[in-house]
């Protein structure tokens, strides 16, 4: 259970750090390939609020996505919306073909 929060933590530190270093060299809208900016749209996007195939991001969302708000296909996030997941909300939850509930 730690582990999970220290990687969430690593990540999103990593993720911050990265946002203020792109705030002094580039552009705080990114869209293109390979994006990275504080709103960021691509195929390989890091941002804050993040879309695209593979994203990494606070708020992400993609076919591959990472962050703490997560929507897409496969999500590793804490609060994650999608097909398969990894994420805490989800952890305890019970499948219904157990007998009390059918």
């Amino acid at each position: 259970m730690k582990t999970n929060f220290w990687i969430l933590g690593t990540a999103l530190v990593l993720i911050l750090v990265a946002g203020i270093l792109h705030f002094n060299h580039y552009e705080i809208f990114s869209a293109g390939r390979f994006s990275m900016g504080f709103f960021a749209a691509g195929d390989f996007s890091i941002g804050v609020f993040s879309a695209g195939m593979f994203s990494i991001g606070i708020f992400s969302a993609g076919i591959f996505s990472i962050g703490v708000f997560s929507i897409g296909i496969f999500n590793i996030a804490l609060y994650a919306i999608g097909i398969f997941i990894i994420a805490k909300k989800y952890k305890k939850a019970k499948l219904c073909t157990d007998e009390k509930t059918i």
